[in-house]
């Protein structure tokens, strides 16, 4: 005779039903987030590699032979993958005037470092082309030509050969330059070229930094001081995405170990 209450199986599969549910979407949205964190580690590899390979060429570029520089035909399409710290021979002459760019010399190759400023001098080519030449390295008690006699740069026509320099890009946290002082933080060749009054499409969208030979005989500024540096933190990413996944994958065992122990139990309990 039936006493209406539902029996102890039915309710044990009432219990199982949401849960095995809940596995199936646990599940699925494991597999997602574990394919999305090894398509990020993955890439984080690529990049890795792309960086070292990045480097390994840079590295060997500064030893190589000078080229010309490019013209303004070419300029739209160079890339600072390609070109930049690329050694470039040009001929013409120093045109009148300076602007400084702010930099803390930690580790230099020559006998002056700390903070002071690269100096930037407008080169014309005998093409008539401009380009903002880093002359080299002053302390900050000599930023002024006056404070250092002998730092002209030569008169007349000579041939400089220095590195090709990107353009930089500053953020909402970059000061804006000091056109009193005509100190800049970010380096822009145009930018830094009109404040010399050199303006125009014959203007170069790129800088040279001259070689360390040639620093002038009372030594300043001091040449050959670029800072070849590369942000590479694609390991630690690797590391992290990598890890995340592995942590995601002992997660989910651990919780389906659990929820398959609390049903056995619950049909364990229903048998009772």
């Amino acid at each position: 005779m039936s006493t209406g209450m539902p029996s102890s199986d039915t309710s044990s599969v009432s219990r199982e039903t949401p849960r095995k549910g809940g596995l199936v979407l646990l599940s699925v949205l494991s597999l997602i987030a574990f394919a999305i964190l090894l398509a990020l580690g993955t890439w984080q590899v690529q990049r890795l590699k792309w960086k070292l390979d990045l480097i390994e060429r840079v590295e060997a570029r500064g030893d190589a032979a000078p080229v010309a520089m490019p013209g303004p035909a070419a300029w739209p399409d160079l890339t600072d993958e390609e070109w930049d710290y690329r050694p470039i021979e040009v001929s013409g002459r120093f045109l009148l005037g300076e602007v400084y760019y702010f930099i803390s010399l930690s580790d230099p190759r020559g006998d002056v470092g700390g903070p002071g400023y690269f100096v930037y001098q407008p080169f014309e080519t005998e093409d008539g082309l401009v380009v903002m030449v880093n002359r080299g390295f002053v302390p900050d008690t000599r930023r002024l030509p006056e404070t250092r006699p002998g730092s002209e740069a030569d008169e007349g026509r000579t041939t400089i050969v220095g590195l090709w320099r990107r353009n930089e890009h500053g953020n909402f946290l970059t000061l804006a330059p000091d056109l009193g002082k005509r100190i800049w933080f970010v380096r822009d060749a145009r930018e830094m070229a009109a404040e010399l009054g050199q303006r125009g499409d014959n203007v170069a969208p790129f800088t040279l930094d001259l070689t360390a030979s040639f620093t002038p005989a009372g030594g300043l500024p001091q040449a050959g001081e670029t800072i070849i540096t590369f942000t590479n933190n694609h390991l630690q990413y690797v590391v992290t995405w990598y890890g995340l996944a592995a942590v995601l994958v002992v997660v989910y065992v651990v919780y389906v170990r659990r929820h398959l122990g609390r049903s056995h139990e619950d049909g364990a309990a229903g048998t009772d």
